[in-house]
């Protein structure tokens, strides 16, 4: 029992298991070159079978030769279509990715708004530079609302954009308001701030009165 432990090759790709190992074992012992190069690509379409996923990969049956390239040790001399690498293929790394070491400001807006930001400052045209003022002050609202779930005032965004832009970027702010400029549907916008303005300026016997009349068009 010990021998037959000792003797069992540890499978070099597990996820093709130990029956296409010792079919790779045969083939790498065989002495007929053609032979070999046959049973090769028959077990590479069986291999394909065996690992279907492979299928959504760029180069598949490159991956495939190479598979089996290692569980022959790098020892298979074939016709292989492809040019044959072992473990520096299967073990390629991918790149590093850069992640960036400075942190943003404004975190409920990002980075990209920063950079944003830096671009519309190296605008020459003033209406182009309006146009780019007006555009990130909707994104920076609406990161704004997702972030922390609540409204902003357009005094803030615009002056957010003031302090990321080491003031270079700014705007009349009435401009703004009364235009709904920083809104993304400033229709919607403009018809609940008339709501609730009408809602504010109603006494508590009119409030009263208009439930009252709500009430009996109900029954």
């Amino acid at each position: 029992m010990e021998a037959s432990t000792s003797f069992k090759q540890d499978l070099l790709l597990r996820e093709y298991g130990r029956n296409v190992q010792d079919l790779v074992n045969y083939i790498t012992k065989l002495e007929d070159r053609d032979e070999r190069t046959r049973l090769s690509q028959l077990l590479i379409n069986l291999m394909a079978k065996l690992n279907p996923q492979l299928r959504d990969t760029q180069d598949y049956q490159q991956k495939l030769w190479n598979h089996l390239f290692v569980m022959a040790g790098s020892n298979l001399d074939v016709d292989a279509p492809y040019k044959l690498s072992a473990m520096e293929y299967l073990n390629d790394k991918p790149q590093k990715m850069e992640y960036p070491l400075d942190t943003p400001n404004f975190k409920h807006y990002g980075k990209n708004v920063e950079l944003l930001v830096q671009r519309a400052t190296e605008l020459e045209d003033e209406k182009e530079r309006e146009a780019a003022i007006i555009s990130i002050g909707k994104l920076m609202k609406t990161l704004y609302k997702s972030y922390n779930k609540e409204n902003i005032t357009d005094d803030v965004i615009l002056g957010d954009i003031r302090q990321i832009s080491n003031g270079q970027l700014d705007m009349d702010l009435h401009y703004i308001e009364s235009n709904n400029l920083f809104e993304s549907n400033p229709g919607r916008q403009q018809d609940n701030n008339s709501f609730q303005r009408s809602q504010q300026n109603q006494s508590p016997r009119n409030k009263k009165n208009n439930n009252r009349s709500s009430n009996q068009r109900n029954k």
